[in-house]
């Protein structure tokens, strides 16, 4: 790959989950041959996989990647009461994840947590904690209990809530990170076992350089997956000092 070696170490363990907004089949193509190997989940935002054309080829396209349907639409589902018909059409299309949040409806705590649980015994769960409304924040305690209580119910990993804009749950609603929450989160939960949404490049930074470059972070645009991973690597000026020149 490179014409010379830098002495660089190989990929870092922190997982990389990027939000597909309706990138099409030859789009995916494109992305996956020059960054499919930083890729590690892939979601197909809110409601996006209901209204997309041509869903099977694109996730034809995806088959080497494992993809989620973003939690929004379960809530639609839930809402609906199609849960049973969601499980079969997720069978259908081959996926094997599924995200479960309540980031908008009114979803009680321990339903959901028998929701969780009820999937998982078909499908690797990804919860998600937090509210989508930038006027609703949670207290530290709370978050702590709801992301414990999730992954004991059954979950792979659990998402904290920022939207794509970086706008609610771990940023408030001007875009500033919510950092002594962060900290208390990652104080209280192991982080491997959460995955931070960071849609822009100063809270990706900010993360690799607070709790480290194998850090999981969400809702990664795809043509932000490369500089992500050179913040990860220590090879962009946000990170180069905290994470390169630390290591050597």
């Amino acid at each position: 790959m490179h014409e010379f070696d830098l002495g660089l170490n190989g990929r870092h363990k922190g997982l990389t989950h990027v939000i597909d907004k309706g990138l099409g089949p030859r789009g995916w193509e494109d992305v996956l041959e020059t960054s499919g190997h930083l890729i590690d989940i892939v979601k197909l935002g809110w409601g996006t996989s209901y209204v997309t054309n041509g869903l099977r080829r694109k996730l034809d396209v995806l088959k080497e990647k494992p993809v989620v349907i973003g939690g929004t639409f379960f809530e639609v589902v839930y809402v609906k009461d199609k849960l049973d018909e969601y499980k079969r059409w997720l069978g259908e299309l081959g996926l094997t994840h599924v995200e479960i949040s309540d980031g908008v409806i009114d979803l009680p705590r321990e339903r959901k947590l028998e929701l969780i649980e009820e999937f998982a015994r078909d499908f690797t769960v990804l919860s998600e904690v937090g509210s989508k409304d930038s006027d609703v924040e949670f207290t530290p305690d709370e978050w702590t209990d709801w992301l414990r209580e999730e992954l004991d119910a059954g979950a792979w990993k659990v998402i904290t809530e920022a939207r794509e804009s970086g706008t609610a749950g771990i940023f408030d609603s001007s875009g500033g990170m919510r950092t002594e929450l962060i900290a208390e989160i990652a104080e209280a939960v192991d982080p491997s076992n959460v995955i931070f949404e960071t849609p822009t490049k100063s809270a990706q930074a900010w993360f690799v350089k607070t709790i480290g470059p194998d850090v999981n972070l969400g809702n990664i645009p795809p043509d932000e997956v490369i500089p992500l991973e050179t913040l990860r690597r220590g090879l962009r000026g946000d990170t180069l000092k905290e994470v390169l020149l630390a290591s050597t």
